[in-house]
């Protein structure tokens, strides 16, 4: 919003007149459920400033938060102890009138680094498969929006786990003819279980014309493939997985040529940015024999 680079500065706000009407999202009575303001609601507010004033394109305009853990209070009302992990994730920067977006940051609310992997899974019952850029999620224009990110977390014991996530329905959006940046995902990735009803009733093996004659048990289900949208608390199994796709951000201008600007930019994130995770470093490794 300024023409030149200065520190942080509040004094900045002093000439400005805040108005907020009673009743409305950013002032709602004391007896309305609220939650993410922080985290959400204030990525909401830099959109709209940022796009009635044509700064730059929408960035991922969310920070991922995504709990897990074990214990608290049942439905009994029983506390039981436990512990919760908690980390918010990267996505895209919208472009702007004379620069490209960053791929993997936080924007507008927080630029918190995330914790190391190894770090992690010492510490946590999880195993990280992937983390790293999710190439072509980045809008394209004459200036491209950096893309989000791929985590794709396996659960190692039963746990609950909750996301709190904007931009799984409306993109990012581009200015002054940028493309918008892709859209968010979240998929549970749930192995199939008895307890779940996921395997064929052991009744169904028995051939119902002949008791006698022999019959091929069916195969193991395939994993399921859910997506649990933008907002979700579920119970996860050993063996589940939960891939988070962080939504890219938008372009800015009309792209001279699509499919070179393509090219040049995942050319480009790829010499800056490469795969995580113990599994993709151990692959990594092997290939080198």
């Amino acid at each position: 919003m300024l023409n030149s680079d200065i520190p942080l500065n509040a004094g900045c706000l002093v000439p400005v007149e805040i108005k907020i009407p009673e009743e409305s999202l950013l002032s709602p009575t004391h007896t309305a459920a609220v939650c993410g303001g922080n985290v959400l609601t204030s990525q909401r507010i830099v959109d709209v400033v940022l796009k009635a004033f044509h700064a730059c394109a929408a960035s991922q305009g969310c920070c991922n938060n995504l709990t897990f853990g074990v214990g608290g209070k049942g439905k009994d009302g029983v506390v039981t102890d436990g512990w919760g992990y908690y980390e918010t994730i990267a996505g895209g920067s919208g472009a702007g009138p004379n620069w490209h977006g960053t791929s993997g940051v936080h924007t507008h609310i927080t630029n918190t680094r995330i914790g190391d992997v190894e770090i992690l899974e010492r510490r946590y019952p999880v195993l990280i498969h992937e983390f790293g850029i999710r190439e072509g999620s980045h809008g394209r224009g004459k200036y491209n929006g950096g893309c989000g990110v791929k985590r794709d977390i396996e659960f190692l014991e039963d746990i609950r786990v909750s996301i709190l996530s904007e931009r799984r329905v409306h993109a990012p959006y581009g200015c002054e003819g940028g493309e918008p940046g892709q859209t968010g995902r979240n998929i549970w990735i749930k192995q199939p279980r008895q307890a779940d009803g996921d395997f064929p009733d052991e009744a169904t093996k028995i051939s119902s014309a002949d008791p006698t004659k022999s019959v091929t048990p069916p195969a193991k289900p395939k994993p399921r493939i859910i997506n649990i949208g933008g907002k979700a608390t579920v119970m996860m199994g050993k063996g589940d997985r939960l891939v988070l796709n962080t939504p890219g951000g938008g372009g800015w201008g009309v792209p001279d040529n699509k499919e070179e600007k393509a090219e040049e930019r995942e050319a480009e994130e790829k010499l800056q940015w490469s795969a995580r995770g113990s599994l993709v470093e151990r692959a990594a490794i092997q290939a080198g024999f």
